[in-house]
């Protein structure tokens, strides 16, 4: 999946979540599982947790053509997260370094 932050634009690897898998979503898992995308279908704000999530995690909220609306990193077991905008996906991207090309494009390097 493509993402943009201004005119910069990176490709990321996601795997969509269905029903279930967006009120689970990194919880209980490894720091190496994959990048997962919550496509909620309309606009809107929701809050995140971090609960029994024992690793970092990149957050990026998108607007509806995939444009980087807000993003955080959340350290485990925060209670909430709410972005300021309104957004339509979220990408949850574990911190690793699978993803360090990843991260560093939104963090920066020495971060």
């Amino acid at each position: 999946m493509k993402i943009y932050s201004g005119k910069k634009s990176i490709e990321v690897r996601v795997r969509n979540l269905g029903f279930w898998g967006k009120g689970i979503g990194l919880m209980f898992r490894t720091r190496e599982t994959g990048n997962l995308l919550f496509d909620f279908g309309s606009d809107g704000r929701a809050a995140i947790h971090s609960y029994f999530v024992f690793f970092d995690f990149l957050a990026l909220w998108l607007d509806s053509e995939n444009r980087i609306v807000e993003w955080q990193i959340v350290k485990p077991f925060t209670f909430r997260i709410m972005p300021s905008e309104k957004f339509r996906r979220l990408i949850e991207i574990p911190v690793n370094a699978r993803n360090k090309k990843i991260i560093g494009f939104f963090v920066g390097k020495n971060n």
